[in-house]
């Protein structure tokens, strides 16, 4: 009989189920963590407070909004009788939202577009101008632009003309088809519009594809071997460390689209760490597990298998805080392993964490604590509606158009694939995570211990290669760039013209372009880079390879998959990939 199935362990979990739910009744912090987990509250109340005490800004500001509205009632009947004038909003020209002509030549949808455009300037005006703390600075502004996303008359179906001319042309079975998949997502989805539509890609065949075998596996993690592609490798092999806040394949997602494929291609030898997905029984994981298991176990592996003694790492997010950190470990204890370090979208000085800043201040840390309390783990839907309501515009209102209004099944698109394979997040890992790096900011300051080191990124000589996205909205590109003038070698900058997951999955393009701009002691400000950095129009894997390539070492024959220590355990992508 295993422990799961023992009826008296059974009875006591059930039991200590029932006592803790009970103290989450009583306990005011615990009910203030489900209510409002974000701690809005506090910030609406400065608002509140603020509005009170200067109350004729507000008067007048909701006066020219009255002005206004009138102005573009004017200005839609005139439209009504074959007049062209504009309204008092300035309209963008290019939002692909707004493209059915009815939006310009029907007067009632062109007055409900400059009423939101007038709400929407009112309302920034209104907030704009009340004084804030910086913790609810970032709050309100974020509200506002959710308000504003939200309020969009193409969101809504008494708005939306396209919506009436589709139920027309198919009589009526667009809005049926609607209301189906509005019942759909509301029951399974959490209420949220899907971006995908479940089995159209396989992890394995579609997503995940470069042949690879798995050579370790371990608690936290499973290690891949790729398989050759190229007659002869470079001698010294590379490591790709992803973030365990989602599935590895984002550095693996399809055929020419792959960084891994791409790497293989150009004659590595490269091996990714394929992160388990958390559960209850590792609610006591925290990130010192996470190195010590994952690139320090890895590049153990490494070592045996090729026989090289020094690794390239390149690391993505969340994994290349831990690359980053890992490399300064290895630097505390003399180990000069680490031969060259690639960070991708990657904070190092959490100082200015952008939109995320809106979810890592201490209360909102302090309910978060609460929440994992019973699970062990931050639900993978808690990590997905986060990112997805930081783009809400393109990842939340635009299904709800097309899935709800128009009553289509959204396209098939593979980085929505791999953003809809979300992952848990352990509770001791996660609050340790938030309070010392994005509260603290420990890594920068040097005060972040992990394993019996204390880490010190001036230490990381190694030479490096920092990439970042111009409109990356998770790490922001200033961000990034403040954070690796804390690295000791030389540092190659270049930042990209996508975003955050466009800016790994960036394979050669007619549209790409980056800038880029080397040195041991880059400009202090990241706008004066800019204004120095070069242009390149190519993606960065192009300009990445012949960098990392010059690293690399010599050619050599390729080294066998696997080891007698460390045998071929099962084809990629592994088992733990599939872990839901």
């Amino acid at each position: 009989m295993t422990p799961s199935s023992d009826p008296t362990t059974t009875i006591r979990k059930t039991a200590t189920d029932v006592v803790n739910g009970v103290k989450d009744l009583l306990d005011p912090g615990a009910l203030a963590a489900r209510i409002d987990p974000v701690a809005f509250g506090g910030a609406l109340g400065e608002v509140a407070k603020g509005l009170l005490s200067r109350p004729l800004p507000v008067a007048r500001r909701t006066a020219g909004l009255a002005a206004g509205t009138g102005r573009a009632t004017v200005a839609a009947l005139a439209r009504s009788v074959g007049g062209h004038g504009a309204g008092p909003a300035a309209l963008p020209e290019k939002d692909r939202r707004y493209a059915d002509p009815a939006w310009e030549g029907n007067a009632y949808y062109y007055l409900l577009r400059q009423q939101h455009a007038l709400f929407a300037e009112y309302l920034e005006a209104v907030a704009n101008g009340v004084e804030l703390s910086p913790v609810a600075r970032r709050k309100i502004d974020f509200l506002v632009r959710q308000t504003v996303d939200a309020t969009s008359p193409v969101n809504w179906p008494w708005s939306n003309p396209t919506m009436v001319k589709k139920a027309f042309e198919t009589g009526g079975q667009s809005l049926f088809r609607g209301t189906r998949n509005l019942l759909r997502d509301s029951v399974g989805s959490g209420g949220m519009p899907r971006q995908t539509t479940p089995g159209e890609f396989e992890v394995g065949k579609d997503l995940a594809a470069t042949p690879g075998v798995v050579v370790h596996r371990n608690r936290l993690m499973e290690l891949i071997q790729y398989k050759p592609q190229t007659e002869q490798v470079h001698e010294i092999p590379l490591l790709l460390s992803p973030p365990w806040i989602n599935k590895y394949y984002i550095m693996d997602l399809a055929p020419q689209k792959s960084l891994v494929e791409w790497a293989v291609q150009h004659g590595h030898t490269v091996f990714v760490i394929s992160y388990r997905n958390p559960d209850e029984s590792m609610r006591d994981v925290v990130m010192a597990d996470y190195m010590q298991d994952g690139p320090l176990a890895a590049l153990d592996v490494i070592g045996d298998i090729t026989g090289a003694e020094k690794v390239n790492v390149a690391a993505l997010c969340l994994g290349g805080t831990l690359a980053a950190a890992t490399a300064a470990w290895l630097a505390a204890r003399g180990d000069q392993r680490i031969n060259s370090i690639t960070l991708m979208n990657t904070l190092l000085d959490f100082s200015e964490p952008g939109q995320l800043g809106v979810f890592t201040d201490e209360k909102t840390v302090d309910r978060l604590e609460r929440t994992m309390r019973r699970t062990g783990y931050l639900p993978a839907s808690s990590m997905k509606s986060t990112f997805d309501l930081l783009r809400a515009t393109d990842l939340v209102w635009n299904y709800v158009i097309n899935d709800w209004l128009l009553g289509e099944e959204p396209a098939a698109f593979d980085m929505l694939a791999w953003n809809a394979d979300s992952t848990r997040m352990p509770a001791a890992m996660q609050t340790e995570y938030l309070r010392n790096l994005y509260l603290d900011n420990q890594l920068v300051e040097g005060k972040l211990e992990l394993a019996g080191e204390r880490l010190d990124l001036g230490a990381v000589t190694q030479d490096a290669y920092v990439v970042s996205a111009e409109a990356d909205h998770i790490a922001p590109w200033r961000s990034v760039y403040k954070g690796l003038r804390h690295l000791g070698g030389t540092v190659r900058f270049v930042l990209s013209n996508s975003g955050h997951i466009a800016g790994v999955v960036n394979p050669p393009s007619p549209k790409s372009k980056h800038w880029f701009g080397e040195g041991a002691d880059l400009p202090a400000s990241a706008d004066d880079w800019r204004d120095d950095a070069g242009e390149h129009r190519a993606s960065w894997w192009e300009d990445w390879s012949p960098w990392i390539g010059e690293r690399a070492g010599e050619m050599t024959d390729p080294p066998r998959l696997g080891s007698d220590a460390h045998p071929v355990l099962m084809a990629a992508p592994g088992s733990y990939v599939l872990g839901t």
